[in-house]
């Protein structure tokens, strides 16, 4: 990929990732100010009333379809086509699939039903913006997974099988934050039939998370060992994904006075993803360290593919 290619390429791709952090900012100043606020909307202009009923149709779409479309660019700008296209159809495929499973017979997750604001509903069942969310939390914990792992002295069947343990795991912790906020709110876009111990959660739908993102991530990693993965970009992009996901579910827990998944929310995948990140780029600051030496002395460092 040339120089200019990337650059337009990466300009796209923090034009989406803006975008994707502005409307989840907007829908939570909707559902959190405007809405339990009936005088406001009254006083809104018309094109305030517009704007407002717009978002509270249609802006969890846009908010996952920006979600989607950034990690696609920065994927295919970064991995290239075959291994973002390896992640994301198993992803959105088995996501789906499981859904499905789960609104018709409460199988991994618990009984459970999506109400409006999310997409229309395939097999009017599961909004179609569902799996997309799956995709793009599901890569960006994965990739930060994988490359956080890459610098351990271990086997590299061990490497893949900690990368999809931590990678469904932080996908899990992410639902520990997200389910009680979408669910138990005032504006609630999914309910539970069979209301669970956890903050009307069953404890089965986070047996279902995890397995879910662990059988999708299992499916990718056996496809990307059919072709080397070569990268050394940064993974800010992956990581403001699951940080700006992450606060958004938090921040709507918060208000409705839910704290304990929160906590383990932090515990579990905001303080692992940070500290994955951390390794990953100390490894890429020792892996150009080498390039700059190795240049000096007039030599070229081979590319290791990443296994």
């Amino acid at each position: 990929m040339n120089a200019t290619v990337n650059k337009s390429l990466l300009t796209t791709e923090y034009c989406l990732l803006i975008g994707h952090i502005l409307s989840m900012g907007f829908g939570l100043a909707g559902i959190l100010i405007v809405l339990p606020n009936p005088d406001f909307i009254a006083s809104l202009p018309e094109v305030g009333k517009t704007a407002f009923a717009w978002s509270m149709v249609g802006g969890g779409v846009v908010y996952m379809i920006l979600g989607i479309a950034t990690v696609s660019v920065y994927a295919y700008r970064t991995v290239g086509k075959w291994h973002w296209l390896s992640f994301m159809l198993p992803a959105l495929l088995i996501s789906l699939g499981s859904e499905l499973l789960g609104t018709s017979t409460g199988f991994p997750f618990g009984h459970y039903r999506y109400l409006s604001g999310l997409g229309y509903k395939i097999a009017g069942l599961v909004p179609f913006t569902i799996p997309l969310s799956w995709f793009y939390l599901g890569f960006s914990a994965y990739l930060i997974a994988k490359l956080g792992l890459a610098n351990r002295s271990i086997p590299n069947w061990l490497k893949t099988s900690l990368a999809i343990a931590l990678g469904s795991l932080l996908l899990t912790s992410w639902d520990f934050v997200l389910d009680p906020a979408m669910s138990q709110t005032k504006l609630p876009f999914w309910l539970w039939e069979q209301p669970g111990a956890f903050f009307g959660m069953p404890y089965q739908n986070f047996a279902g998370w995890f397995g879910t993102g662990a059988l999708f991530m299992t499916v990718a990693a056996l496809l990307w060992k059919t072709k080397p993965l070569n990268i050394n970009a940064s993974l800010e992009t992956p990581l403001i994904i699951y940080l700006s996901n992450f606060a958004f579910a938090m921040i709507m827990s918060i208000a409705e006075g839910i704290y304990t998944p929160v906590i383990l929310g932090i515990i579990l995948g905001v303080i692992p993803v940070i500290w994955l990140y951390k390794s990953a780029r100390e490894n890429q600051v020792s892996q150009s360290l080498n390039y700059e030496i190795l240049e000096e002395q007039g030599l070229e460092m081979p590319v290791v593919p990443i296994k």
